[in-house]
This record gives structure tokens, C-alpha cells and sequence, in this order.
């Protein structure tokens, strides 16, 4: 077994089906940097996830690891990796994941450039184009600000984190989904130095696994728990009302609107629409009203759910519309006084095109 890697890679499995020897062979096969794979087998036998791995289990830059906890989150194997970690950075990725050859070195380079804590990797899905996220300041390399930057687009924590900032950093136990929105808001907001691989090879995401643990259809109650951990942590207390007004946009745009779509063909039950708007309530509430930085559309879809004014058909109509870039309903805000600021659609579109 390596003793001092520089990089530790942790990859969590859970299936039998999860392509883990295209994930590990991606970083062991195209990175100079001295690094560990660490997988760890959640939930199966570690003689399955062996025989996976094939002749990359003798390799002795790859340690395999078993978890056993009966939880179907992605929360417990990760922080389980991550507990083994003894190298000066670490990086996690999905099973079904792998890195553009030469990521981890590209990662290395902009962190020794810029000493930053973190380093945020680009994102690429496979067959597609890149993620636009965060939609950052164009150039912005260095010392990305999580508000100017709007940070809190990038909801899950890829790229190279140095273990010495960040070394209790976990993922939130318990949760049927959003574990790692508390770890990024976190990792954001505590006045670190945040750099942006801009250039570099990406982060690839593939679409070829159907058996995600955090895809099944939930109750709203359950989709939003995270909110609660990032509104009354520490940090949620006593965050600015700017910070508020960042978190709270993506909040609504993501994940508020995100359930609206994810449940509209089975259609809404009276008892959902009420905890939608009960989530939509406590986010403006914690936020400071962050919904007036909504576009004019937008804002109609939100008022829509917190006033349980608006069918599943309608909100499904004006949420389709929202792709339109060239519609005046889609960039601009209600109080037109508003369109230039950070949180405001326009910026935030811009920010998104140079990424």
C-alpha cells in the first residue's frame, strides 16, 4: 500500500452494475501526481466489488474498503473514505464518474499557482457540453468570491480540497438526499481561498446508471431536510444578508423548481403542495426575501407555489419558458431597479455563457 500519496481519491460503490474499473482506471492511468484510490464497498460484498476491479485490486496505489451500515446515502460511505484519508488533498467521485485524463495534475497546478484550499473543477457531461457552473465572474481563476461568484450553483463538492483547511469537513448523515449541500455551503462560505480550474480537464459525468440511491421519488418533507442544517448551523445564523440572498436565489431556481418538474407527471397531492409552499415560505423567510431577484417569470412560478395559486399544468407551462434567454419575462427582474445585481438572472446567465 502507498504510505504517502499526495492525493487521496475517494469513489463509494454500491452496486454490482457501477462501472468502478472505468472510474479508478481514469485517475491511476492518465495522472503524474502520486495518488490513492480508495473504494469503498457500501452496502455489498467486498469480494464483488473485487472481482469488479479485476487486476486494478493489486495495484498498490488502490485500497479497498467496506461499510457496512444498511443506509442507502452516499453520506456514509463518502465520510468513510474520508476518514481513511491521510494525503495532503483529497477528491471524491461517483462510481459511474471518471476524470478527463490529466485532471488531478491540472488541479495541482492551479492550487500550488493560486495556494488555494480548494479547487473547483470543471464539469462535463458525456455526450454533452459543459456544465456552466458556478456561473462565476468571466476570468474569475483566483480567490472566488461566493457571492459575486454566485458559488452555491455548484452544489457538489468536485474538484481537489486540501484535507489541512478542511479537516472535518463531512457530508450530513441521515438525509434521503442533499448531503452534500450543507459540506458546500460550508466550504464556501468560511473565507477560504477558492480557486476555478477553468480550462483544465473536466470532471466526466455519465448518465449509463439507473440505479441511483438518491433518485427514487421522496416526500417533499424529506427532499428538503438539508435546508434546516444550512439555515440554523452556525454559519446560517450569522450569515449576511448577501450571503442569504445567494443561497436562497439558487435554492429557488434549483432545487424549489427542480421538485415542481420531478413531480409534475405524477401530478401534485394536495399535502405536497402545502409542504412546497411551506419550503418555499422558509426559504424567503431565512433568505430575506430572496425571491425579488427572481425574473419576472420566475417570480410568478414562486408566488404560484408559496400561495398555492397555480395548477401543476401552469406552473409546468411558465417553467418550460425559462430556457428562453431571449425573452424579456426571463431576464429581467420584477422590480426593474434590480437587473443588474449579482443575484439577478442577467448576471448570472453571463457568468454561466463564460464558464
Amino acid at each position: 500500500m502507498m504510505s504517502t500519496p499526495l492525493v487521496d481519491v475517494v469513489i463509494p460503490v454500491h452496486s454490482q452494475t457501477r462501472p468502478i474499473s472505468r472510474a479508478v482506471s481514469s485517475v491511476l492511468d492518465h495522472t503524474d501526481a502520486a495518488v490513492r484510490v480508495n473504494v469503498v464497498a457500501h452496502n455489498i460484498s467486498e469480494k464483488v466489488i473485487s472481482d469488479n476491479l479485476g487486476a486494478l485490486v493489486n495495484d498498490p496505489r488502490v485500497r479497498l474498503l467496506h461499510l457496512e451500515d444498511g443506509i442507502a446515502s452516499p453520506a456514509g460511505p463518502m465520510n468513510f473514505g474520508l476518514d481513511h484519508c491521510t494525503a495532503k488533498f483529497v477528491a471524491v467521485m461517483g462510481s459511474d464518474d471518471e476524470f478527463q485524463a490529466g485532471a488531478i495534475d491540472s488541479w495541482l497546478h492551479v492550487q500550488s499557482e493560486g495556494r488555494a484550499d480548494f479547487v473547483i473543477a470543471q464539469i462535463r457531461n458525456v455526450g454533452g457540453g459543459l456544465v456552466p457552473s458556478p456561473p462565476a465572474r468571466p476570468r474569475r481563476r483566483f480567490n472566488l468570491d461566493p457571492v459575486k461568484d454566485r458559488l452555491s450553483y455548484r452544489s457538489a463538492p468536485l474538484g481537489l480540497l486540501s484535507r489541512e483547511k478542511f479537516p472535518q469537513l463531512r457530508f450530513a448523515a441521515n438525509l434521503a438526499s442533499g448531503e452534500d449541500l450543507p459540506y458546500v455551503t460550508e466550504l464556501w462560505f468560511t473565507g477560504k481561498n477558492i480557486a476555478f480550474d477553468r480550462t483544465g480537464p473536466a470532471y466526466l459525468v455519465h448518465a449509463d446508471a439507473d440505479d441511483r440511491v438518491t433518485s427514487a421519488p421522496r416526500p417533499i418533507s424529506e427532499d428538503f431536510a438539508f435546508l434546516e442544517l444550512i439555515f440554523e448551523s452556525t454559519w446560517g445564523k450569522t450569515a449576511t444578508e448577501g450571503e442569504r440572498s445567494a443561497v436562497g436565489i439558487k435554492m429557488i431556481r434549483g432545487h424549489l423548481f427542480d421538485a415542481v418538474v420531478n413531480r409534475a407527471k405524477s401530478g401534485f397531492i394536495a399535502s405536497e403542495r402545502e409542504a412546497l409552499a411551506h419550503v418555499a415560505n422558509y426559504i424567503s423567510s431565512w433568505s430575506g426575501g430572496a425571491e425579488k431577484y427572481l425574473s419576472i417569470l420566475d417570480h410568478q412560478v414562486f408566488t404560484g407555489i408559496l400561495q398555492n395559486s397555480l395548477s401543476t399544468e401552469k406552473m409546468m407551462e411558465l417553467i418550460s419558458k425559462r430556457w428562453n434567454y431571449r425573452s424579456v419575462d426571463v431576464l429581467v427582474t420584477k422590480n426593474p431597479l434590480r437587473i443588474f445585481h449579482s443575484q439577478a438572472p442577467l448576471r448570472t446567465y453571463i457568468g454561466g455563457y463564460f464558464v
